[in-house]
């Protein structure tokens, strides 16, 4: 009944807007055609300009998109159009007759301007980063560094943006963070987002948008805003596409093509992909404990190697039913076969530091995953530039089972601890949206609904084998998980334009209703609460174009559903990870400050900004008599964080590109548990320097560092990592191929380290998800040129993140 429901409030928009009886004021109708070179390439950003027939006043203008499309809307009469582009010779075309039908002038193909040619070198290579005031957009498809890599991989690789040692992901330091598909929730991201972003392969990725604080029309989920993933995809006309294989030690395969078909109004687009990757590791730690008669302490190594098979498809079609109608069906599929090895061995000493036992943990886990989506998504333009609508809709479906053998061994000891463990997740997930955006004068007003109805089923069980060969339950890992979750919304936004000064108010408000369930203990926790998220933007520009902004907004950060889970993880007896079916949402209010500053050969991007958060979910370690310890989740306390960034992108010369990165944060944490004061004060900091040379026409070379500084935590300190990548690639087959070779983590350096201490507790470690790793890859593209991103035009590739 409440699919039925939101599905009928989705409809109403439509309704009321196709519904309204038309009047007898003329409509405009289109003159629309495609620009392509010479050699039938179409050009991209080329200027057309509209006059009245033999008048020399520019009437109206557009420019070309990235497909060398071109539509602009005209009242019935007789034009002459002006087509100029760079080094190309001026295009005019007269007595051009709009009429009820519109009119389409087909293909018009630009020669080029031979003296031009001589004296203009025009690159038009799209920067891999593009610094914006409410946004970043990384263009990774061009960083050579991300080859083979991973979505969690190329995430880690990116300023102010860390990927922990259990793949969480935060941004300025905060794992409160909303991750997107294309704008949107998806099943890609999955129940587990840790493991999801790890089999997304990063070959299929155009581009990453970080929006840090977002305004009233996109999700208010995330307390330091949203991290989109926008996948390729293709809008040229006729067949093209592009296939790369990659081979890398220690095992790291795949093979993936991008490829699309267009013709008239139909344009076909699938994303294929397979990967085996075996990923070696370790880590280890020492951890002391002390009670009011003894101590004692242990020492831990580590070793796995995590393998996994994955193949994903993702097909789709958008279908332009009329000039003014557009509906995109796309499927999605992604399967995954892992099997994961821990070897785990443990030293334990008494209090005078003598080795009294050693033990030996075997932990292999066999793991697989299917996920399937579907998405379906309308848009209306309507006769008025910017005039629109959209409606989306999505379903999808997500398993993942895993199955753990363990077996436990000591040297004073001749018994076999044998366990097992099992943890199935169900997700299924339903996403409805409509978007109405109204052009006023220099103004424009939007509006929007969305409803996401989510509903998860998790099993689990750890047995363990007694001595007449019977499995019997551990203590309390045995129940079942039902999570429901309905968060409904609606925004109005209005901006507006001043002269120099422009201005954007919005309010959102969610209403959520959740639901957690322990089946086999009857424990039920149902929750409902609505709220309200203002939102406003304000921005100065400036002469020379360059800009001032203000921001604000209210944010929620609704705990993850791993962190609801009550088994987590048995992997490590002594040391477990569970959930807690009890937290409660963070609420975060966000104020930014942005300068955006260009010059001749860069531009600079300096942000202040200022969060405060109550409810801070925070992980904390609590330890029994035994030593052995529990990792929790929990409201903790409330924080105030302060932080500057700055980014610059400079090109010194034509061969030479360097883009740096710099965050620096102070935060500060009140709080406690069970009694205990957990309060701490970090100031830290992040820093990114990418340098790219032209060694060549055909060969390009690049070097990334990374340095994340140490930072205190309420049980501890988090030690600092610093990193570098280094890529070299060359064109082959006449530009239609290209050969790259990377090193990630040339140091092997990429290893995280901390110390913790709590009462009657001390401990520090270290862990490296993955050993140094070289990758070879080799890309051919067919029918398109190299990647050197879209300019305006890819802005729209995946789909519109307006909600």
């Amino acid at each position: 009944m409440r699919i039925l429901i939101a599905l009928f409030i989705l409809l109403l928009p439509t309704g009321f807007v196709f519904g309204q009886p038309t009047d007898e004021v003329p409509r405009p109708h289109p003159l629309k055609g495609t620009v392509v070179d010479e050699n039938g390439t179409p050009i991209p950003f080329a200027t057309i300009a509209i006059f009245k027939a033999n008048e020399t006043q520019i009437l109206t203008g557009d420019a070309t998109d990235v497909d060398g499309n071109f539509r602009i809307m005209l009242d019935e009469g007789v034009y002459d159009m002006e087509i100029t582009f760079l080094s190309y010779e001026k295009k005019l075309l007269e007595d051009l007759k709009i009429d009820k039908g519109g009119l389409n002038v087909g293909t018009i193909t630009m020669s080029p301007n031979v003296t031009a040619l001589e004296e203009v070198v025009v690159t038009g290579e799209k920067s891999q980063v593009e610094l914006k005031l409410d946004k970043r957009v990384f263009n990774v498809a061009k960083d050579m560094t991300n080859i083979g890599g991973s979505a969690a991989d190329i995430l880690d690789n990116l300023p102010s943006i860390t990927v922990d040692v259990d793949g969480n992901v935060s941004l300025r330091g905060s794992e409160s963070v909303r991750i997107l598909i294309d704008g949107k929730p998806s099943g890609l991201v999955g129940i587990s987002s840790t493991d999801a972003l790890r089999m997304l392969q990063g070959d299929i990725i155009e581009r990453i948008e970080v929006i840090t604080n977002p305004s009233a029309r996109y999700d208010a989920e995330g307390q330091v805003g949203i991290i989109n993933i926008v996948l390729k995809k293709e809008k040229r006309n006729g067949f093209n596409g592009s296939f790369s294989l990659t081979a890398g030690y220690p095992h790291n395969h795949n093979a993936s093509a991008s490829i699309n078909y267009r013709k008239d109004n139909i344009n076909l687009f699938a994303n294929l992909g397979l990967n085996y990757r075996a990923t070696p590791g370790m880590g280890g730690s020492f951890q002391e404990f002390f009670t009011d008669d003894t101590t004692f302490s242990f020492k831990q190594d580590r070793e796995h190697v995590r393998s996994r098979f994955a193949q994903n498809a993702n097909i789709g079609l958008d279908w332009n039913v009329t000039d003014a109608d557009q509906i995109t069906i796309s499927g999605l599929m992604r399967f995954s076969d892992g099997l994961n090895t821990t070897i785990k061995t443990y030293r334990d000493f008494n209090e005078n530091g003598e080795l009294v036992q050693l033990v030996t943990r075997d932990d292999e886990e066999e793991e697989a995953s299917l996920n399937t989506e579907i998405s379906l998504s309308y848009r209306h333009d309507f006769p008025k530039k910017d005039h629109k609508f959209t409606a989306d809709f999505k379903y999808i479906t997500d398993e993942d089972e895993e199955n753990s053998s363990l077996f436990e061994e000591s040297d004073i000891s001749s018994d076999i601890i044998e366990q097992r463990a099992g943890n199935i997740e169900r997700e299924n997930n339903i996403f409805i949206q409509a978007d109405y955006v109204l052009p006023i004068n220099n103004g424009q007003f939007e509006a929007g609904y969305r409803s996401t109805l989510r509903y998860i089923d998790n099993i689990f069980a750890v047995e363990q084998l007694d001595d007449e060969d019977v499995w019997n339950v551990v203590g309390n890992f045995d129940n079942e998980l039902r999570y429901e979750e309905f968060i409904h919304a609606a925004y109005a936004i209005y901006g507006n334009q001043v002269n120099a000064f422009s201005y954007q108010l919005g309010l959102r408000a969610e209403h959520s209703d959740i639901t957690t369930e322990l089946v086999k203990t009857n424990e039920r926790n149902p929750r409902k609460y609505t709220n309200l998220f203002p939102s406003a933007h304000f921005t100065y520009e400036t002469k020379n174009k360059d800009q001032f902004q203000l921001s604000y907004s209210r944010r929620i950060s609704r705990p993850r559903f791993r962190h609801l889970l009550p088994f987590y993880s048995f992997s490590d007896n002594r040391r477990q990870w569970t959930g807690n079916p009890n937290l409660d949402p963070e609420f975060t209010n966000s104020m930014e400050a942005g300068y955006l500053k260009y010059f001749e050969k860069g531009s600079v991007l300096t942000t202040i900004y200022y969060r405060n958060t109550t409810g801070v979910i925070e992980r904390i370690v609590a330890v029994d008599s035994l030593g052995f310890t529990t990792v929790i989740p929990v409201n903790l306390s409330t924080e105030n964080s302060y932080g500057f960034e700055f980014n610059i992108t400079y090109n010194p010369f034509e061969w030479w590109n360097i883009n740096t990165n710099l965050n620096i944060f102070q935060s500060y944490r009140e709080g406690n548990f069970e009694g205990q004061e957990l309060s701490a004060e970090a100031f830290t900091g992040s820093g990114r320097i990418t340098s790219k040379f032209k060694v060549s026409k055909t060969m390009d070379m690049q070097l990334n560092g990374n340095y994340r500084a140490p930072a205190n935590t309420t049980q501890g300190r988090r030690k600092a990592v610093a990193s570098m990548d280094f890529a070299v690639s060359m064109d082959i087959i006449k530009g239609k191929g290209t050969l790259a070779f990377n090193v990630r983590d040339v140091f092997n350096s990429r290893i995280w380290r901390w110390d913790q201490n709590s009462e009657g507790f001390r401990s520090s470690g270290e862990f490296q998800w993955r050993a140094r790793q070289f990758l070879l890859n080799f890309n051919y593209r067919l029918n398109q040129k190299k990647n050197k991103g879209g300019g305006r035009g890819m802005e729209g590739g995946g789909g519109d993140m307006e909600f």
